[in-house]
Formats: C-alpha cells, sequence, structure tokens
C-alpha cells in the first residue's frame, strides 16, 4: 500500500483496527440516498459488510488489480471518501477511475484534489497511459469531478457516461 499526501488530505489504506476504523463512515458513505441513487449495486449496511469491503480492497492491493485509497482528514484521521483504480489491465496499460465522497464531505472539491493524485501516481508509477472514468449521465457531481480532471467523453448513452485520460 502506497501512503500519498494529497494536499489537504491523506490517502491511506481503508482501516478497521485499534487506532482507526472507518467500518461507520463507510456504512454512512454507502447508505446515503445520494450514493445508493448512484451506486445502488453496492450494499453496505452492517459492520460485517464494512469490513469485508475493507479486507476486499487490501487483496486488490496485493493482486495489483485494484488500487485503493481511504481519502483522510490528516490531522484526525476520519475517512472523507474513497478513490481508486480499478480494473487495472497491466499489458494495455489502462485502468478505471472511481471514486465516493462520504455525505459530510461533499461539495469542497475533495473528491477532485484526491482522484487528481491518484492519477498521478498511475500515470508515473504504475505506467498507465489511458484512465477511464464511467459514470451515469445524470450524475453532475461525478460529472464534474471527470471534467476538472480532464477526461474527456469517448461514449455516452442514457445509462452511461464513458470518459478518457490519456498520458500526455
Amino acid at each position: 500500500m502506497v501512503e500519498i499526501n494529497a494536499g489537504k488530505y491523506y490517502l491511506r489504506a481503508l482501516r478497521a483496527d485499534d487506532r482507526i476504523d472507518d467500518r461507520q463512515a463507510i456504512i454512512e458513505g454507502f447508505t446515503d440516498p445520494e450514493s445508493k441513487r448512484w451506486m445502488s449495486h453496492i450494499d453496505i449496511s452492517d459492520l460485517d459488510r464494512a469490513e469485508a469491503y475493507i479486507v476486499r480492497r487490501a487483496q486488490g492491493w496485493a493482486e495489483e488489480t485494484r488500487f485503493s485509497w481511504a481519502v483522510a482528514e490528516p490531522t484526525t484521521g476520519d475517512l472523507l471518501g474513497e478513490v481508486l483504480l480499478k480494473k487495472v489491465d497491466w499489458d494495455n496499460h489502462t485502468a478505471e477511475a472511481g471514486c465516493w465522497a462520504h455525505p459530510s464531505a461533499r461539495g469542497r472539491g475533495m473528491t477532485t484534489e484526491a482522484l487528481g493524485a491518484v492519477l498521478r501516481f498511475g500515470f508515473g508509477a504504475l505506467g498507465l497511459r489511458e484512465v477511464f472514468y464511467k459514470h451515469h449521465p445524470e450524475n453532475e457531481a461525478s460529472r464534474r469531478v471527470a471534467e476538472k480532471l480532464g477526461f474527456t467523453v469517448l461514449t455516452e448513452d442514457a445509462e452511461n457516461s464513458v470518459l478518457v485520460l490519456r498520458n500526455a
């Protein structure tokens, strides 16, 4: 796991231990009505499911298929959201970016700043050439994040917008 200082935020592993326990914040993040609207396929409604989610994120790092970071407030360690690179294709040097924000952290530019740091890591340290970003066309917040980071539309229909960012 690589930790990243992302300006106002600290990117670290998701945790559930005696010092930091992200499980309740993960539950709050995924059971919030706005999150459920866009991520209805993810059901994390109790501590056991939140713990399993954290374990899967650690497995992704170990398998080098998914690189996920908790976006944390640097002085308290409180979880504000998550940013990630998933579906890493080492042969084609591509990945898909993803993110979510805790309800209390939305609207502050946190996701854009944190995901920007992860994209720089992906293009630099991982050698990625292209990163894709998918969202529902009506998800304005997700669209704004992608636009601010320089993604351009690759395809769009009523259900999905697929954007791409290429390493210059």
